[in-house]
């Protein structure tokens, strides 16, 4: 199964490393490390660096989206099983 994402210019991989974190969301550092020190923020530790697994991060991503969580009653229905 095939989790990476292609843009214009660059394959990302199933696990990101904290460089391909800050290319793929465009932040800088500081923001990174922001997000990987949070509980609640898909980080694998066990490889020695920081890894991100990217269908978790697009996951974690979905459901921290402001959007969604205030216009998508139907979304969240679905997810909860109720539609």
């Amino acid at each position: 199964m095939d989790f990476s994402i292609k843009d214009d210019s660059k394959k990302y991989p199933a696990l990101m490393d904290k460089n391909e974190l800050m290319e793929f969301l465009r932040v800088g550092p500081t923001k990174a490390s922001e997000l990987l020190n949070r509980a609640d923020f898909p980080v694998i530790r066990e490889f020695g660096h920081p890894r991100i697994p990217l269908h978790s991060l697009m996951i974690w991503i979905d459901e921290h989206t402001e959007w969604i969580k205030n216009n998508a009653l139907e979304y969240h229905q679905r997810k909860e099983g109720i539609a």
